[in-house]
């Protein structure tokens, strides 16, 4: 059993704060193959090609896949959520705007500090914790607020809202399903591999149902965005991920995913030559409070 550090470490901060800004880039790879791969078909084709790309991983290290091991169980489970949870990004980003939908996923670190004292009494959150996770959270809402003052993206914007919501609640459910589960033992690999294999049958299962258009001939543009998104965001950064999960204390992993919106809004401008702006830097510091105040020792 993987003894659990209850603090993050440097290495830890610096694994975190880069798989955030690989997170932050994805947004706008997935925003410029939008025009030729459609939203649905993004994500069944990143789970697809990260599961075949883990898995050969896994053989070549002689990482042990299919041993029974007691987390089957867990591991349709997380994969379902993983699903569902990219299933209502995606038919959300249809009713609201990306701005909104953004800051509504990433209430999931909130899911994650309110389930873990269940799971582990050990990550329980202190008041001033808590603290910090609202002020960093107040730092991202704060920067999308254009995006709150936008005129309405149409009549079901709330029911796009809510899908954002729901997700993520669902990506918050995924981490504590995880730990809560025998995958808390497991391998990164095998436990990103069971996520990327059942959401990636359920995904092309959900593109045909719906009868999502199927990308035709792709520019060199497209295909260098799929291959970031499946080799460096999906196969890469994700095992990253759920090693760290299963070595420090989720809480706290938890708070330095609302880096990720931030570097996305970055990126958008340095790549988009959108305008770098007073609220990005106030909002960058209320993000770097929050996570100081989260992971102080207490």
């Amino acid at each position: 059993m993987i003894e659990r550090k209850p603090h993050l470490d440097t290495l830890a901060v610096s694994m975190l704060v880069f798989c955030c800004f690989l997170w932050g880039l994805n947004q706008v790879a997935a925003k410029a193959a939008m025009p030729e791969v459609p939203a649905l078909w993004q994500a069944a084709s990143r789970s697809a090609g990260g599961a075949l790309l883990v898995g050969l991983w896994a053989w070549l290290r002689n990482i042990p896949i299919f041993t029974r091991d007691g987390t089957l169980r867990g591991g349709l489970l997380a994969g379902a959520l993983f699903a569902a949870e990219f299933l209502c990004i995606f038919i959300g980003l249809q009713h609201t705007t990306a701005s909104r939908m953004v800051v509504f996923i990433y209430i999931s670190p909130f899911v994650v500090a309110l389930g873990m004292p269940f799971i582990a009494h050990s990550e329980r959150l202190s008041r001033v914790q808590m603290v910090g996770l609202l002020i960093a959270f107040a730092g991202v809402a704060w920067a999308f607020e254009e995006g709150f003052n936008a005129p309405a993206a149409g009549p079901r914007q709330l029911l796009g809202d809510a899908l954002g919501v729901a997700a993520g609640v669902l990506w918050g459910a995924t981490t504590l399903a995880i730990r809560g589960s025998k995958l808390s033992g497991a391998s990164a690999e095998k436990t990103l591999l069971y996520q990327l294999a059942v959401s990636g049958v359920i995904l092309v299962i959900a593109a045909l149902a719906i009868g999502a258009r199927l990308p035709g001939v792709l520019s060199a543009l497209a295909w260098s965005a799929m291959g970031f998104q499946i080799v460096v965001v999906t196969a890469f950064s994700y095992v990253l991920w759920f090693w760290l999960i299963g070595r420090y204390a989720a809480t706290r992993l938890a708070s330095f995913t609302l880096l990720t919106p931030v570097f996305g809004l970055m990126l958008g401008t340095l790549l988009l030559n959108e305008t770098i702006t007073t609220r990005l830097a106030i909002a960058l510091l209320a993000v770097a409070t929050g996570i100081v105040l989260v992971n102080r020792r207490v």
